[in-house]
């Protein structure tokens, strides 16, 4: 195998990458400045050896704890939590929410034999529990679909256990959307016309 086809074959494994737009890729790389390759390249090998999920939330982050958990600006009263990393940005981006997060890793999918045990489900009840009733509020905002909802319902009956008032994010999502996807204006649409569970 060629060096271009095997860069071709490892870009095209990316989510959202298929062959034709991973030879793009690629021909965009060999036309460029040698430098260009390079850059990105450092890039990457980085983004390999220094990220690292948070201690605390799950986040990616370059230390040990993530610059929103760090920050003591937040809101330490309400935890958001969501499936992955990509859905923190997605909402923080909104700039409508001020409080703290939880990085699930997953949703429950028990057809892939994803149960709770696979997901940082434990790690969010230490949380509640450990944070002596600061915690007031969980936002359960995982995707809308069938998996994200049993996740959801199962995370409901946990957390509501615990103490904490359980919302979950307002219906202006559609249906079988990812949060990575939904644009900034309906995440805080959705954050603010939160409703009880």
């Amino acid at each position: 195998m060629s060096v271009i086809d095997e860069v071709v074959r490892h870009f095209g494994r990316l989510p959202g990458v298929g062959p034709k737009t991973a030879t793009r890729l690629v021909h965009h790389l060999m036309k460029s400045p040698p430098e260009e390759g390079r850059r990105l390249a450092r890039s990457i090998l980085a983004l390999v050896e220094r990220i690292r999920p948070c201690s605390t939330c799950g986040n990616f982050s370059e230390s040990e704890r993530c610059a929103i958990c760090s920050d003591p600006e937040r809101d330490r009263s309400v935890i958001c939590v969501v499936e992955t990393a990509v859905d923190v940005r997605s909402i923080d981006g909104s700039g409508q929410f001020r409080g703290l997060y939880h990085v699930l890793g997953g949703r429950l999918s028990p057809l892939d034999g994803v149960g709770p045990e696979d997901l940082r489900v434990d790690e969010l009840v230490q949380r509640i529990r450990g944070s002596e009733g600061e915690v007031r509020e969980v936002i359960l905002a995982t995707n809308p679909s069938v998996e994200g909802e049993a996740t959801a319902v199962y995370l409901e009956e946990l957390v509501r256990s615990i103490g904490p008032r359980v919302t979950r994010l307002a219906r202006g999502i559609p249906v079988g959307s990812d949060l990575e996807y939904v644009d900034h204006s309906t995440l805080a649409e959705a954050l603010s016309g939160r409703r009880e569970m």
